[in-house]
């Protein structure tokens, strides 16, 4: 028990492990074959009220602004081995920008879909030749009295074949740099929005990854989201909680990997006795649960500063490169300790391995956290 939970997150920890259970798990292998999650899972989710927490009451939604809950969501997903469904980027990353900056009629029009599972959402960011650098977006919308004139590529977008709203970064003011890059929200079905190919990547397989394109998509101007012209401050202000939240799928990776490798360590045998008695293998288990434990503690403080509106966004990019790259050395020890039955998919360990390396790529690579953290420092 984590004294940052009460009984009720508890409570709801459990739901969230007996839907994982019951209507997940069973599937995810031949959705990890399929390369996409089908839309009845939104439908379930949403039916179980595992979507969008914070959405008030009067867009349909439970109205609770307690992250605790997001959390608890990502750690049950990660410990399972779901890495399919791409709930935590909907409720977590995509639909904060609706219930922060949106307009009434936005939120009614969008948030009561968001809720139910009804509408699956995805955001447009990376493009194939800008990469981190969100200055160098060119995407544009071009202004024509009472609509956008839309045209450009992304790439890598979570959620984008079975999306229903993207938000769109896109330059508005060519001139301008930053402060001409505006946020505009593409519905499905509308003409010259199309989707590319589920890309094919090397884990993380049941999870829709898709090529978004858009040659002269008219989007109304009701659908810009926000200001024009401040785009990437909005984008800044919601980075904090994306890194907190893959930072905390991270460390519930570690205690994953710190589990399957106990459990290996006590029943494989090897030269007449469990492998976990070899001195070696004992100190480097014990080395992991540590380093685990420690990351733990320091998400955990990350946390409660969330809670209190004080996470900045260098505490989030500690989190999020120390946590990723743990979970990446630990999942690469575990393969090494379960030898050749590492290598093989039937064992979790494999998975895990596969689906942990692009933790410390997507929101904002390693490179990008230590850049910030540098900066802070007067460096």
């Amino acid at each position: 028990m984590r004294d940052l939970f009460t009984a009720e997150h508890e409570d709801f920890r459990k739901t969230v492990r007996t839907f994982f259970e019951r209507e997940v798990v069973p599937h995810h292998d031949q959705w990890e074959k399929d390369g996409i999650v089908p839309r009845d899972l939104w439908l379930k989710a949403g039916e179980a009220g595992l979507l969008c927490f914070d959405v008030p009451e009067e867009y349909g939604g439970p109205g609770v602004s307690d992250f605790r809950y997001n959390v608890i969501l990502s750690e049950e997903q990660t410990r399972a081995g779901a890495s399919g469904p791409g709930f935590s980027v909907h409720t977590d990353i995509i639909v904060p920008y609706l219930t922060s900056i949106a307009n009434d009629e936005q939120k009614r029009r969008w948030l009561p879909g968001c809720v139910s599972g009804e509408t699956i959402t995805a955001i447009a960011m990376t493009e194939p030749g800008a990469g981190s650098d969100l200055q160098g977006v060119r995407t544009t919308a071009v202004d024509k009295g009472d609509h956008y004139l839309l045209n450009g590529s992304k790439t890598f977008i979570s959620n984008g074949i079975n999306s229903d709203l993207v938000i769109v970064v896109a330059r508005t003011d060519p001139d301008a740099g930053h402060k001409g890059i505006s946020l505009l929200v593409v519905e499905r079905g509308m003409e010259g929005f199309e989707r590319g190919r589920n890309l094919e990547k090397i884990g993380l397989h049941a999870q829709d990854t898709a090529e978004l394109s858009f040659t002269d998509v008219v989007v109304p101007k009701e659908n810009l989201l926000g200001e024009e012209g401040q785009g990437f401050i909005y984008l800044m202000m919601n980075l904090p909680q994306e890194r907190l939240i893959i930072a905390a799928q991270a460390v519930a990776a570690c205690e994953g990997v710190v589990e399957m490798c106990l459990d290996y360590a006590k029943t494989r045998e090897a030269f007449g006795k469990p492998i976990g008695k070899f001195q070696h293998n004992r100190f480097l288990i014990a080395e992991m649960a540590t380093e685990t434990r420690v990351a733990r503690a320091f998400l955990d403080d990350c946390l409660r500063k969330h809670l209190d509106g004080r996470l900045d966004a260098v505490d989030a990019a500690m989190a999020k490169y120390h946590c990723t790259e743990l979970q990446n050395k630990l999942v690469n020890q575990g393969v090494q300790l379960h030898g050749g039955y590492g290598y093989m998919m039937e064992y979790p360990i494999a998975k895990a391995y596969l689906d942990s390396r692009i933790s410390t790529i997507y929101g904002g690579t390693t490179e990008i956290q230590k850049e910030i953290i540098g900066r802070s420092l007067g460096l």
